[in-house]
């Protein structure tokens, strides 16, 4: 493998693993040579060529082997590069356009605790941008509270949810507005990742007491993904301190996670204890009136991007109705819909959002089928399958049967006629009529929107 290829290898893996995981796991790889079938990095530490081999070693090598199928491993060696290997890592790359390995130097860091800086804040991601919804205004809410910037009432503030769900959105308003409204205030935004890298990096260089003085002397700490410090004692330990130093001084911490801290595997009770000490908020999937509203925002912003294109009625509904895995997909397909369409010339129709989209609508396909919702909605309600498709109307079985529908025809492709006939061969204007019952009902009767919520969100597991 040639300097060039480990280049690009570079690029993709910047834009799969995002800019922080990069920095902090791929950024401060030296790729040496190829021989006998062995790729060589230089790495600084022993922990990160550990961390790399572990999280990252089966996607390095295969990436490798595509581009020199001789390659059957990789080995890290550990060397300390000297303090002026980074400037000589960039020209090397600015002049070639790859990075080069560089003279190694025995020496120890000179990178000083009190220089660290946290996660760049995304400029797209600010309240005014935030569209709200029943899933997430409780998260909006208490994420706007803490911005204001006040006393502090709960700590930590802990958020958490599925992929693409708006917590690291919320996470950079947080911090934008304090920075807004309050300048003076030392804000440090932050990955876990982040955290247990500077933390060994404090380690290695003898920097403890630097370390525990940055990490204690800010005003509002946030961490983002804080479950990757799951199972990492040491790092753990100090995450712990550090808590507790900031909330005895009454400093505002943020956390956020991909689950609940009670869910979080081989996570420290006195750490869970903490974190549940605070505010625990679940951001919710994204309902089809949040995805609508989302998506009729994006619109409208590249509305004013892209001047007189059409966007044909239905179209932002369809999407709205498909893809509903997470935000960051439903916003990545609108975006490519509407630049695929000006370089084409031609408005948003129905059948270019399917050509434009075909590989997204596939995978977002819904599997879930009739029979299925049946069985689940039956069995939720402790009632027979056969009641549930019969012609009994007494209401233990007709508003059952009326979710069932309601689902189907949320969750499935299949026409009103069609569910009609899995219903004990009903009209199509009876399901219909059912469909509207239940939406009129989840505004007003909170126990059926929670039942028609949890329903939904069992089907989509």
């Amino acid at each position: 493998m040639t300097q060039d290829q480990w280049g690009s290898i570079r690029n993709e893996l910047h834009q799969t693993m995002g800019a922080n995981s990069f920095q902090s796991w791929i950024e401060p790889l030296i790729y040496v040579g190829t021989d006998g079938g062995i790729a060589r990095f230089n790495v600084p530490t022993n922990f990160l060529g550990n961390y790399v081999s572990q999280n990252y070693g089966d996607m390095l090598l295969s990436k490798i082997t595509r581009m020199n199928p001789s390659v059957r491993r990789i080995v890290f060696d550990t060397v300390t590069v000297s303090q002026d290997a980074p400037a000589q890592r960039k020209e090397a790359a600015d002049a070639t356009g790859a990075p080069l390995a560089v003279p190694q130097v025995h020496t120890k860091s000179s990178a000083k605790p009190d220089s660290l800086n946290g996660s760049p804040l995304d400029k797209r991601f600010t309240f005014d941008t935030f569209v709200v919804g029943k899933p997430n205004e409780l998260a909006h809410a208490a994420a706007r509270r803490v911005a204001e910037g006040g006393p502090v009432t709960f700590n930590p503030l802990f958020l958490y949810g599925g992929v693409g769900l708006g917590k690291t959105h919320l996470m950079h308003a947080i911090a934008w507005e304090l920075r807004t409204r309050h300048p003076h205030l030392n804000v440090l935004n932050l990955s876990a990742e982040q955290f247990m890298y500077r933390f060994v990096q404090a380690l290695r260089d003898r920097k403890m007491m630097d370390f525990k003085e940055l990490f204690r002397s800010v005003d509002v700490l946030m961490v983002d993904d804080v479950q990757f410090i799951a199972g990492k004692d040491s790092t753990q330990e100090e995450f712990f301190h550090t808590f507790n130093a900031l909330v005895d001084q009454h400093k505002q911490i943020i956390i956020s996670a991909d689950r609940a801290p009670d869910e979080i595997k081989d996570l420290e009770n006195r750490i869970r204890s903490r974190l549940q000490s605070g505010l625990v908020v679940d951001l919710h999937p994204t309902d089809y009136e949040l995805r609508l509203g989302i998506l009729q925002s994006k619109s409208e912003m590249y509305s004013r991007m892209y001047p007189g294109l059409e966007v044909e009625r239905g179209i932002l509904e369809f999407l709205a109705a498909r893809i509903v895995s997470n935000v960051r997909i439903l916003e990545g397909a609108l975006t490519r819909l509407f630049a695929f369409a000006s370089l084409v010339g031609k408005p948003i129709s129905m059948d270019l959002t399917q050509e434009c989209l075909t590989d997204i609508l596939r995978v977002s396909e819904r599997k879930v089928s009739i029979e299925e919702i049946q069985r689940k909605v039956a069995d939720h309600y402790l009632i027979r399958h056969s009641d549930l498709v019969g012609p009994k109307r007494v209401r233990t079985f007709a508003r059952p049967r009326q979710i069932a529908m309601y689902l189907c025809k949320q969750l499935t492709t299949r026409s009103l006629p069609e569910i009609g006939r899995h219903f004990g061969g009903r009209d199509h204007t009876t399901v219909m009529h059912g469909v509207r019952r239940i939406e009129e009902l989840r505004k007003q009767d909170a126990q059926i929107a929670e039942d028609v919520e949890l329903l939904r969100r069992s089907l989509e597991a």
